[in-house]
């Protein structure tokens, strides 16, 4: 039960980690540059995303870091 708990919780961590830093790409995109743009930087939000959607704990290592510069 727990190894299909994990398994559960790392697809929906990819799915939201991968959908939000596409949905952030596009709509800055669009709204800096139109159509075009939109299309590429979700594109670029797609390949971004990769590492952290395969990674948890990359990401909030990462996390953790900027928030310690900010501090």
């Amino acid at each position: 039960m727990p190894r299909i708990l994990t398994i559960v919780f790392r697809c929906i961590w990819a799915f939201a980690i991968t959908a939000t830093a596409i949905g952030l790409g596009a709509a800055y995109g669009w709204g800096k540059h139109g159509l075009v743009a939109a299309i590429a930087l979700g594109f670029v939000g797609l390949v971004v995303s990769a590492p952290f959607a395969y990674s948890p704990v990359a990401f909030f290592e990462l996390l953790g870091e900027l928030l310690a510069t900010l501090i």
